[in-house]
């Protein structure tokens, strides 16, 4: 006689996703939206860490459903609340906040800072992260505002989270965020968003001199990628790559708007293809 057994599949854990940001939070939005899709399946923003009080990406966190926990870490003013502290010293505050967080995953969305091998160094586990500082970082006493929509995030369900202390009764319910891990897995996988293609225009103002290079007949077209972070600045595992149209037309405003809409794209592929790969070496 043929017996049937009952096969049960364990669910996997859903991913926990740390955005780092400096500015209108246009990428984090995307991936807010992409968040346990199809796009980002099994996958949620929990944390989101800001070098700029102002940055309007802070109000999209919370505008989020359920509202993502965040916090401020401005370099001016934790080297004006710390006396002695030097420029590693605050990027060894942004790893600590990062690691409270409990991340799967920690994503560079326009942060506008170049983090040195001290913050990789605590988040490959090779260093232990500082102790709070003496003072903590800044709260904005009101998150900024601006005229664009903000578009509708992802309102999955899940379980409730333990957040850090910067963020408890800050930013709103956290109840149906997930649980994040009982212990914290090394290396954690770090990914940044570069308007560049692969050795082009590493660093600051990588558009502006694109569309120079184009007037000049340097170029024929530029790019955006998705890549792993390493000590030397945009120089890591490229992930995701794309090469960008530039029109003879175009004016340097027409450029960005092209690269910022591929940019909402690969940054969720690039994502998904990191918490892939975690998902195989589980």
């Amino acid at each position: 006689m043929t017996t049937l057994q009952e096969t049960i599949v364990p669910s996997k854990r859903v991913r926990r996703i740390t955005v780092l940001i400096s500015g209108s939070g246009s990428n984090l939005q995307a991936l807010l939206d992409s968040a346990s899709t199809p796009s980002l399946p099994n996958a949620a923003i929990t944390y989101v860490i800001s070098s700029r009080s102002a940055a309007y990406g802070l109000t999209r966190a919370k505008n989020s459903v359920p509202a993502i926990p965040t916090s401020v870490c401005a370099l001016k003013t934790f080297l004006n609340r710390n006396q002695g502290a030097g420029r590693e010293d605050y990027d060894c505050e942004v790893a600590r906040q990062v690691l409270d967080s409990k991340p799967d995953l920690v994503v560079l969305a326009g942060w506008m800072h170049i983090l040195s091998d001290r913050f990789l160094d605590i988040l490959n586990g090779e260093k232990q992260p500082p102790q709070p500082p003496a003072l903590p970082p800044p709260r904005p006493s009101s998150l900024p505002t601006q005229t664009e929509p903000i578009p509708s995030a992802s309102t999955s369900s899940s379980t409730s989270t333990s957040v850090p202390k910067e963020a408890q009764g800050h930013e709103g319910n956290t109840k149906s965020l997930p649980e994040p891990p009982t212990t914290q897995t090394f290396p954690i996988p770090i990914i940044n968003l570069h308007p560049a293609l692969p050795g082009a225009f590493d660093g600051a103002n990588a558009i502006g001199r694109a569309f120079e290079a184009f007037q000049t007949g340097g170029i024929q077209h530029t790019g955006v990628m998705v890549h792993r972070v390493v000590a030397e600045v945009d120089r890591g595992e490229p992930l995701v790559v794309r090469n960008v149209e530039i029109k003879k037309e175009d004016k340097l405003e027409d450029l960005e708007n092209r690269i910022h809409e591929i940019e909402h794209q690969i940054i969720v592929e690039g994502a998904k293809l990191v918490l892939e790969e975690l998902d195989k070496e589980a």
